[in-house]
């Protein structure tokens, strides 16, 4: 039987449980839910091959922050959503010395909008890599950061995989955080949902287009991977729809994903709010404020 598709930790520790039972412990999985600047956060962590069987994830801690209030607009939620995002990447590149050079990877397509995420976050992050080295003086108090829009095969060429890795091995940084799309099994969590993991991640998996992984094996270099759901599968759509546990086979329509009608806007917000909390977790003490005045 094929399975409801997920890139998310949390939707694969959901679906297990529904299949084997929710009161049945999973084996070699840790998880727990709290708040962060009032936003909702979960967090699985894989311990062990039990826990990479059952939920088909590589081990490691997955972090999936909840912002609902974001396409509401509710007053003040953009910057707690900022601020969420940046303590929740602190907490995974603690052990990064503070001038350490850091290289941001937004993977995708910008012309396809469910995939620009990751372009549209290099967008909105600050760059310092250049400013530190040519004027420190001024700016030798931040932390340097490269950017790279590692776009797809498909316009470049190259794939974004190998794309990062030259970069890497060019100006070898102590981490790398990478950006993508993901698939969620709900069209409730798209763009509604932002998962940090520190496992590192595989360019395409949410537009089920596998690519050369990006993990410490392959760049040399701690990946914290950023994802952000923007398509739900066809047939794991219908059936949520349907209350159904098979998917149902929709024929020619097997292969189709399904995004929101209003899917710039979203895009375009979340990958702001990804851009400066990448930003604020980079560079410890600057404000949303500061870093508009910087990025506009």
């Amino acid at each position: 039987m094929r399975m409801r598709r997920t890139d998310l930790a949390m939707e694969a520790r959901e679906l297990w449980q529904e299949q084997a039972g929710a009161v049945t412990a999973l084996p070699g999985v840790e998880a727990w839910d709290g708040l962060r600047e009032g936003i909702p956060v979960n967090t699985v962590r894989v311990l062990d091959e039990r826990g990479e069987r059952a939920l088909g994830k590589p081990r490691g801690n997955y972090v999936t922050l909840t912002l609902e209030g974001l396409a509401s607009r509710e007053e003040g939620i953009f910057q707690h959503c900022v601020q969420a995002v940046a303590e929740e990447i602190s907490a995974l590149i603690q052990d990064i010395p503070g001038d350490a050079l850091v290289l941001v990877a937004g993977l995708g397509n910008r012309a396809i909008t469910p995939d620009a995420i990751g372009p549209k976050v290099h967008q909105n992050t600050l760059v310092t890599r250049h400013l530190v080295r040519q004027m420190p003086e001024h700016f030798g108090a931040l932390r340097p950061v490269a950017s790279v829009a590692a776009e797809v095969m498909g316009t470049t060429g190259v794939e974004s995989g190998e794309l990062v890795r030259a970069v890497c091995e060019k100006i070898r940084p102590a981490c790398v955080v990478a950006v993508d799309a993901l698939a969620s099994r709900s069209l409730k969590r798209l763009c509604r949902t932002v998962q940090i993991a520190d496992t590192g991640i595989t360019p395409g998996s949410g537009v089920g287009n596998h690519r050369l992984g990006l993990t410490r094996d392959t760049l040399g270099a701690p990946v914290v991977a950023v994802g952000v759901p923007t398509v739900v599968d066809g047939a794991t759509l219908a059936a949520d729809l349907l209350g159904t546990e098979e998917l149902p086979d929709l024929g020619e329509g097997r292969d189709m994903l399904v995004t929101p009608k209003d899917i710039d806007s979203q895009v375009n917000d979340m990958a702001k709010v990804i851009g400066y909390g990448i930003s604020m977790a980079l560079q410890p003490g600057m404000s949303v404020e500061e870093l508009e005045l910087l990025l506009s």
